[in-house]
């Protein structure tokens, strides 16, 4: 069953955050996961949450995801990202 990471992403640093960017496509296909969104517009239709730079990544299955998350590919990348940005990062089963 297919997994993603959906992530709400708030960056305070642009031009840090723009590296981890061009660094972490690779390691997600690595993984066999794609960008399902990656930016763009974001309209908030019901609620009241902030609109945020929105990250929705596909995997084949859960561990696949955690496998990349947990990588060591990933690892410099996160920790940039971590002083790039605030986030809330989760991950779902999907159908």
């Amino acid at each position: 069953m297919p997994a993603y990471v959906i992530a709400e992403i708030e960056v305070t640093d642009q031009a840090l955050y723009a590296e981890y960017g061009k660094g972490v496509p690779a390691t997600i296909e690595k993984f066999g996961g794609r960008f399902v969104v990656r930016g763009g517009e974001v309209r908030v239709l019901e609620g009241d949450a902030p609109p945020k730079r929105q990250v929705i990544l596909e995997f084949p299955d859960m561990d696949t995801l955690q496998r990349w998350y947990d990588s060591e590919d990933y690892a410099p990348l996160l920790a940039m990202r971590l002083r790039a940005a605030n986030a809330s990062v989760r991950a779902v089963e999907g159908a």
